[in-house]
């Protein structure tokens, strides 16, 4: 004769693995519920804006520093370009690939290839010496010159390559906004903090000398972001980001001598625009 209470029980722990089964055919786990081992990658478009920085020259014959020189950015805009695989190194762009190390921290590696274009034709403030002095429109008695091409162009438009590895952590947001699945479509906000090394390849024409052009190791940056990414259908997204930071570069080659160099720093701001995938291994 079966015991009653043993019966009871068994009927019970049958009944809940019905029940739990049923809710896990009814409501199943979520792809988007978990990120951890999850990689990414995304590609996309920037655009910049730098503080005034003090730009020191040093060669044989010259030792001068220009002083709070302006520069911009070099955007392509809207192009072909960004996707055209011959020529997709050419607009001011961001790569990068990421691993999930939990459900809310990934780390990556990435390029942030910028672009910084030093303003030509404005006077600025300058001291040291160069050969044909004089002949630049110097002003010295208020300490002043033009930043003519004959005596400076100064870009790293191939570019201020910013090669960088990052720590970020991710939230999903979506329940702020109601979304009822997300798997379809998922709303995050995201934070990080990275570092790394600039490698740019300067075009920089000084005094008449035969320019460097070759990419060199220049110095590193340290930098910080935020931003909201937007999946969509589990493993596509579209990400937004702000992101800024300082970079020192103090070893910048100017000419084909190796005597010749270039040292400055900066800070600067990113905001960019990007496209990726999101997928398991």
């Amino acid at each position: 004769m079966k015991h009653p209470f043993l019966m009871a029980v068994l009927t019970f722990c049958v009944f809940s693995q019905y029940t739990f089964s049923q809710e896990s055919v009814e409501n199943p786990e979520k792809y988007t519920s978990k990120n951890k081992g999850k990689f990414y990658i995304f590609w996309g478009g920037n655009r910049e804006s730098y503080t005034k920085s003090d730009i020191h020259f040093k060669g044989a014959d010259y030792d001068f520093t220009i002083y709070n020189v302006s520069a911009h950015d070099k955007p392509k805009g809207w192009h072909c370009d960004y996707f055209n695989p011959a020529r997709m190194t050419v607009p001011q762009t961001n790569l990068r690939i990421g691993y999930f190390i939990s459900n809310h921290y990934n780390i990556s590696i990435g390029v942030d290839h910028m672009k910084y274009v030093m303003y030509n034709h404005r006077r600025v403030n300058y001291s040291g010496y160069y050969p044909n002095a004089g002949t630049y429109n110097e002003n010295p008695a208020n300490g002043q010159l033009t930043l003519d091409e004959d005596f400076l162009l100064f870009e790293h438009t191939d570019g201020l390559n910013y090669i960088n590895s990052e720590i970020s952590r991710v939230d999903d947001i979506s329940n702020l906004f109601k979304l009822p699945n997300t798997d379809k479509f998922q709303i995050n906000i995201t934070e990080g903090v990275g570092g790394g090394f600039l490698y740019p390849k300067t075009n920089t024409t000084l005094l008449g000398k035969e320019r460097h052009d070759d990419f060199n190791i220049a110095g590193y940056g340290i930098s910080a972001k935020a931003g909201l990414n937007f999946t969509f259908f589990k493993h596509f997204f579209i990400q937004t980001e702000l992101k800024g930071g300082y970079i020192e570069m103090n070893n910048i080659r100017t000419t084909k001598s190796s005597a010749d160099s270039a040292e400055q720093h900066f800070w600067f701001l990113q905001r960019i625009v990007a496209v990726g995938g999101t997928f398991s291994i």
